[in-house]
């Protein structure tokens, strides 16, 4: 399934948005504070991925065509998939914060205004260290 990920790399973001002008935006920033950055466009092409086990974070739009984020994560979740996860959205829903809750994921709201995403990234990936 997922390869371990080498310590001397740089850690991972995986973004799943469809639209190219905000992932090429988030890719351009997240490659300036290091990071190293891959683009998904669907929730399908994500659950095809083959992910690390470790010092990644999944970056997760829930307005995705075909299959939402919500739901994109819920069935990595059920495969055993325990990377953290960020789900952003515009005007999130309590229905939708809960689900993220249950999946183990943060809700951070469009627009991506400052750095408050790649805090949220840095924050979880430093949580994860040690796992």
């Amino acid at each position: 399934m997922a390869q371990a990920s080498d310590p001397s790399l740089p850690p991972r973001v995986i973004i799943v948005e469809d639209d190219t002008a905000l992932s090429g935006a988030l890719q351009f920033s997240l490659e300036l504070e290091g990071f190293s950055v891959e683009l998904c466009g669907s929730g399908e092409d994500l659950l095809a991925l083959d992910l690390p086990l470790r010092r990644a974070c999944l970056v997760i739009d829930q307005g995705l065509p075909g299959l939402a984020g919500i739901e994109a994560l819920t069935r990595l979740r059920r495969r055993g998939v325990s990377l953290p996860a960020i789900i952003i959205t515009t005007h999130p829903e309590d229905q939708l914060r809960r689900a993220a809750y249950r999946a183990h994921a943060s809700v951070v709201e469009k627009p991506l205004l400052g750095d408050g995403l790649i805090s949220e990234i840095k924050g979880l990936l430093a949580d994860r260290r040690g796992g």
